[in-house]
């Protein structure tokens, strides 16, 4: 970025800035690229309307008013396409975690707990040719779908919005109903957009209808979960166990009980963090900076319909 003429001012506290300090910071540029999750509504965007554009090192953008920027002729641009593998590489990581307890098994090595064997105790289950389900087949969802086939054969059944016929094709996968994907899913994986469509998705009453023996795997946005009713089911052998790599609210408490349950897995949302792919994230990101400081249309558009105001 400054080999193509950028002046840059960067953030090096390690903490979210406030509404009133994004505004403030932004006023003094002509470009803002938000590297984490600093949320951006109404109100920034109101009071920001001379930016060229918003760049974003992240694929999701639930934290952004995407209708207020467009409102306000501000270009907002993500990094898609670049952290598909990493992703499902987590997704795929707290799966085989939770069904072998793994992370509650390291906590007794730590409390001194390893000791009298008990060929009975804490155990897991085998997820071998058993069912995955997939709430938001996409390429996230489709690396993670080809790794469980060839590891462990499994079957696999997706709902999304569209059918993903290159899925059906590759993998054999089966399009059904939200119904029937919490029905019959051994493991049901989220990889899915949040929206107000899809916010609390899972919740009570989906659990409700999953199988007793099956697990729960979200590395996509915490608020596609109720976490309450997330606790309730797993307390109440609703549903087996939980992986997650985003939680809700985000950052989890310390104190969470989730983090003490034998069957949940909890990672501080590390979905993409591999250098090779927040590199790439990371390059993405500053080539729709260089793009926008020269007038050009961004490689990778958020709300292309700005370009029509």
């Amino acid at each position: 970025m400054k080999d193509a003429g950028c002046i840059i001012t960067m953030n090096t506290e390690r903490r979210n800035f406030s509404t009133e300090e994004l505004i403030s910071v932004s006023q003094q540029n002509d470009i803002v690229l938000n590297g984490g999750f600093d949320k951006m509504r109404e109100d920034y965007f109101k009071e920001c309307t001379h930016l060229k554009l918003l760049s974003l090192m992240t694929v999701g953008y639930d934290n952004i008013d995407i209708a207020a920027a467009t409102r306000y002729g501000i270009p907002v641009s993500n990094t898609p396409g670049v952290l598909s593998n990493a992703t499902a590489d987590t997704a795929f990581l707290l799966m085989i975690a939770t069904s072998r307890k793994a992370f509650y098994k390291y906590k007794t090595i730590l409390d001194g707990n390893w000791g009298f064997y008990d060929p009975t105790d804490v155990l897991g289950i085998d997820i071998n040719n058993k069912t995955l389900g997939i709430l938001g087949l996409g390429k996230i969802g489709l690396v993670m779908a080809h790794k469980c086939k060839a590891a462990f054969g499994m079957n696999v059944i997706y709902h999304n919005r569209n059918r993903n016929e290159t899925a059906e094709k590759e993998i054999d996968a089966k399009y059904v109903s939200f119904g029937e994907l919490l029905q019959q899913s051994d493991i049901l994986s989220v990889h899915a957009n949040l929206s107000d469509e899809t916010r609390d998705m899972f919740n009570k009453e989906a659990f409700n209808k999953m199988k007793p023996t099956s697990i729960f795997i979200n590395t996509a946005r915490g608020g596609l979960h109720n976490e309450a009713d997330l606790l309730e089911a797993l307390k109440n052998n609703v549903i087996w166990g939980a992986g997650l790599d985003v939680t809700n609210p985000e950052p989890m408490a310390k104190d969470n009980p989730l983090l003490f349950m034998p069957n949940v897995c909890v990672l501080p949302h590390i979905g993409s963090a591999v250098a090779e792919t927040r590199d790439a994230m990371a390059t993405m990101a500053a080539k729709n900076v260089i793009a926008g400081m020269r007038g050009e249309k961004l490689p990778n558009i958020v709300n292309p319909e700005v370009y029509n105001s």
